[in-house]
């Protein structure tokens, strides 16, 4: 019996939905660490939270490592979206930056708590390392203008990375323009 070819347009409709529910599940994995932390991450809870069955979440992901490693590449893809978004609208790198950081305090809390909760993580869990340094990348991109001193942009990411922290823990309440002009200052006694 001879079976007519499938249709193109049936199949790439099949792959778009397919992504957009992985999309999706990635999402819900983000939501539940930043609600959960990483030890209240499993594929039901995830399953739940994106409407769908948990064999399908275990169908794209295949362990709780796969999901894991889908969401902090989710949220380093994130900042970089971010970053060259702010870039090409005339931002300076560096104030772009700050205000990625800044956003922990709002509309990025969720991504900023999920991938310090997952960068955390990596230290037990080697899956996760190589994805750790999307952010230090990033900073020393923005960096790269100012200094080339790799022991300054160390400092540089040291101190976005904890003024996030202070951000993330409620410690300080400060906006996008009092982080750059500290990072400015930084630079400056640095270089």
């Amino acid at each position: 019996m001879h079976r007519p070819p499938a249709d193109p347009a049936a199949a790439d409709g099949r792959l778009a939905r397919g992504e957009r529910r992985r999309a999706s599940i990635i999402a819900s994995t983000l939501r539940d660490i930043e609600e959960r932390g990483v030890a209240g991450v499993t594929h039901r809870t995830v399953a739940e939270r994106a409407g769908v069955r948990p064999s399908l979440v275990a169908y794209h992901f295949a362990t709780l490592d796969d999901l894991l490693v889908a969401a902090l590449e989710s949220a380093a893809a994130q900042y970089r979206e971010q970053y060259e978004a702010l870039v090409a609208a005339g931002t300076t790198p560096l104030a772009a930056i700050a205000r990625i950081v800044a956003d922990a305090s709002g509309p990025g809390r969720a991504r900023a708590l999920a991938e310090r909760e997952l960068i955390l993580l990596a230290a037990r869990r080697p899956a996760l390392r190589p994805l750790t340094t999307h952010w230090s990348e990033l900073v020393a991109q923005a960096v790269s203008g100012h200094t080339t001193d790799p022991q300054a942009v160390q400092v540089v990411i040291a101190v976005t990375d904890g003024i996030c922290t202070r951000i993330l823990l409620g410690e300080t309440d400060i906006d996008a323009d009092a982080i750059h002009a500290r990072l400015e200052r930084l630079l400056a006694a640095l270089w």
